[in-house]
């Protein structure tokens, strides 16, 4: 961050979303020229997948933080939290994520001198209460964490107390002293994910503000010392998406860091909202770049607009690190082999909070994906899951000398079920979303999108249903996840030859 270089075009530097799907509350580092990037996961694991990234426009998952249950401790924990807003950053040849984990560890460090992994088992910093952290060290080599007071349990529970900070021992996890309260931000709600950076003659203070709807924001202040005293910027928020027609939203939890070129980008998480009025967020938070200038010592910030990708092919029936599961790894819920993958049922169901269930992220807003399974000793088939409470499926079982097929809505106040008939065999089951047809302002264009449940098998297809996608979006579950499609199993072993999905967004 140490250009004062003017903003390039961002649509032919980078694409947007960078990292699509569920990858809310983005942080980068950059380390000799390469980057790394880590996102929240909540209820899910593996946790905290890793990207990496020669040139900021290709990007690789290389791995994950928490590859084992106890380094996150999530196998209990209400949907809805879980890992919060990690802060990844380097050190002495050594890689720190730093990362709340409300109802599981509590303020956690990981490190690893591979970003790949493994990682450490965690460190946990005792006593520290809040959300967001972030670790920067002075030129002393002091290690600060900065992060949003917010009140975790008792009668006050969620009420935030505006930006902290405490010096710590990151080898023992000791506070080395009372937190001191840092700023309070520029008049919005939910002051939170701080970030700490030292240039020029200033540190800065980044944070986000206005709550992580279609208010969020980005704000900044600086001052002479990691500890303050901070001075606001007067162009707070200086990057919000809120009362505009831009096609991101939502966008705010920024991080900055050098790009390719020597300028400034900032990473954000953001959605994109479809329907007539643009209400529904099928995708959940993604998350998104910009770029910057420096006018003043402050920095100017270009709008968060889409770049178009290119259509994603998804294909996996092996081992990876893209498979996650709820509350469990994926390992403990399937066998991958050369026949496929294998689940057997434990007699949870999608409505439960650990289903027998492995998945991959929906990258598009418009997606194909299918899987053909055996059903000859169990039951089971393809779902979308935002969570317990919101999810659509198609499963198969065998009865008799056909195989019944049946698709169902499972969300609150709304549950449906259809149901056909295929010849006995393998059956193909197919989870489609797709955009709303026609112009206007419709019933067909309010929504974000339609989810359509089919299956073939003997060369004879029976289409069951066509549901309204609005209720697996970021606004009506409002989970903090996202869109999950995978395998499932209900009752005893389901066999899938794979997963496989094509999608595009335009």
């Amino acid at each position: 961050m140490n250009s004062n270089q003017p903003a390039a075009d961002l649509g032919a530097l980078f694409p947007n979303p960078l990292i699509p799907g569920f990858n809310p509350d983005p942080s980068v580092v950059k380390v000799e020229g390469v980057y790394y990037l880590v996102t929240s996961t909540f209820e899910y694991l593996p946790g905290l997948p890793v990207y990496r990234s020669t040139d900021f426009v290709t990007w690789e998952q290389i791995g994950n933080v928490a590859t084992r249950p106890e380094q996150i401790a999530v196998d209990e924990v209400p949907t809805g939290l879980g890992v919060w807003a990690p802060t990844i950053r380097h050190r002495d040849g050594l890689f720190h994520v730093i990362v709340t984990v409300p109802a599981g560890r509590g303020c956690v460090v990981f490190t690893a001198t591979d970003p790949a992994g493994p990682w450490s088992d965690g460190t946990v910093l005792e006593g520290l209460n809040g959300i967001d952290p972030d670790l920067a060290w002075d030129d002393a080599g002091n290690a600060y964490v900065t992060f949003s007071g917010l009140l975790l349990e008792g009668e006050d529970m969620g009420r935030h107390l505006g930006i902290q900070q405490v010096r710590v021992d990151l080898e023992s996890g000791k506070l080395l002293e009372d937190p001191r309260s840092l700023w309070s931000g520029s008049g919005f709600m939910f002051p939170e994910a701080p970030h700490l950076y030292h240039r020029g003659d200033f540190w800065y203070l980044l944070i986000a503000e206005g709550g992580t709807e279609r208010g969020h924001g980005v704000s900044i202040a600086r001052g002479p010392s990691p500890e303050g005293p901070f001075e606001a910027y007067d162009a707070n928020p200086f990057l919000t998406a809120r009362s505009t027609i831009r096609p991101i939203q939502n966008t705010g939890h920024g991080d900055l860091v050098e790009g390719p070129d020597g300028g400034t980008l900032l990473v954000v998480l953001g959605v994109r909202p479809g329907g007539g009025t643009r209400a529904f967020s099928p995708l959940g938070r993604e998350t998104f770049v910009t770029t910057v200038r420096w006018e003043n010592d402050w920095p100017v910030a270009e709008p968060v607009m889409l770049a178009a990708r290119s259509p994603i092919t998804d294909e996996a029936s092996t081992a990876d690190h893209r498979w996650i599961a709820v509350r469990r790894t994926p390992d403990s819920v399937a066998t991958f082999g050369p026949g496929g993958v294998s689940i057997v049922a434990d007699g949870s169901t999608l409505d439960d909070p650990r289903p027998s269930f492995i998945g991959r992220r929906q990258l598009t807003i418009a997606v194909e994906s299918s899987t053909t399974v055996d059903v000859s000793a169990g039951v089971g088939g393809l779902a979308v899951r935002y969570d317990e409470t919101h999810h659509y499926e198609i499963e198969a079982r065998t009865t008799g000398s056909v195989v019944t097929v049946v698709a169902r809505a499972g969300v609150p106040g709304l549950r449906q079920e259809w149901t056909g008939t295929l010849p006995a065999g393998p059956v193909t089951l197919h989870l489609d979303a797709v955009r709303p047809a026609g112009t206007g302002f419709g019933p067909e264009m309010m929504t974000s999108d339609h989810v359509e449940l089919w299956a073939e098998a003997g060369g004879e297809q029976v289409r069951l249903a066509r549901v309204d996608g609005r209720y697996l979006s970021a606004e009506t579950a409002a989970s903090f996840t996202g869109r999950v499609i995978g395998l499932y199993a209900t009752e005893g072993t389901v066999t899938f030859d794979g997963y496989r999905a094509t999608g595009s967004d335009s």
